[in-house]
């Protein structure tokens, strides 16, 4: 079957990425409001789920990337077409910021500044964190999408597990983003800069070097040849 077009493809990632800020973003503002029913595990299983039913819905169509991080990783790994990048970022986080926009018309007093993440250590440590919780994350996602020896059917399991662990361990400390588009779409909402810059550098350089150490330990393939160009886990 052959994959939808660019602009179909793009529109996937976009709404993939909707659902990632609306649901985990959405469970932190409730988590606030409702005097902290979900508590930190309950938010980080948000997060884990959404990303796991998002690369079932959306893997085999668009790749489910759903993080400009991850695209570029994937671009720089030789595994996505740069011509294609661009659409793939553009519609992730437009996607993000219509889901954050949508959180502010329902919660207009913008509680716990709508899941704009925001360290609760130095500078130093938070991008030190992101940028390895992003590390772990690309790493999981290379293995599922780039290597056949993987199981496939368990890529949205692995890669909604590994965003559910990450949470819970980074989540009190960065807010656990490993995703510039999710911390762009609540950061214009809530106009919540502080730091943000941590939020695009870690996270892209954790993936790239993810995907890195993935390429590493895996070594070449029988045949010796490069591997084809793939969108992603899917």
């Amino acid at each position: 079957m052959p994959r939808p077009d660019l602009a179909r493809r793009g529109l996937a990632e976009g709404l993939a990425a909707f659902a990632l800020v609306f649901a985990g973003c959405g469970a932190i503002v409730a988590n606030e409001v409702y005097g902290g029913q979900l508590g930190s595990v309950g938010v980080a299983l948000a997060f884990g789920l959404v990303i796991m039913v998002m690369v079932y819905a959306t893997g085999h169509l668009s790749g489910a990337h759903i993080n400009p991080a991850v695209t570029l990783a994937f671009t720089l790994s030789r595994h996505f077409p740069l011509r294609e990048a661009l659409t793939y970022i553009a519609a992730q986080c437009a996607g993000a910021i219509a889901a954050a926009l949508a959180l502010l018309a329902i919660w207009p007093d913008r509680p716990a500044d709508l899941g704009a993440t925001s360290p609760s250590v130095g500078v130093g440590s938070a991008l030190a964190y992101e940028a390895v919780l992003s590390a772990f994350l690309m790493f999981v996602i290379m293995a599922v999408a780039t290597d056949t020896r993987a199981v496939g059917a368990a890529a949205a399991i692995a890669i909604g597990g590994t965003i559910g662990l990450d949470a819970l361990v980074g989540g009190p400390v960065t807010g656990a983003s490993m995703n510039p588009a999710r911390s762009l779409g609540p950061a214009l909402a809530a106009w919540e800069w502080r730091d943000f810059w941590i939020y695009l550098v870690g996270p892209i350089v954790g993936t790239a070097l993810g995907g890195l150490a993935y390429q590493l330990v895996r070594g070449e393939q029988p045949g010796g040849g490069p591997d084809e160009p793939i969108p992603g886990p899917g």
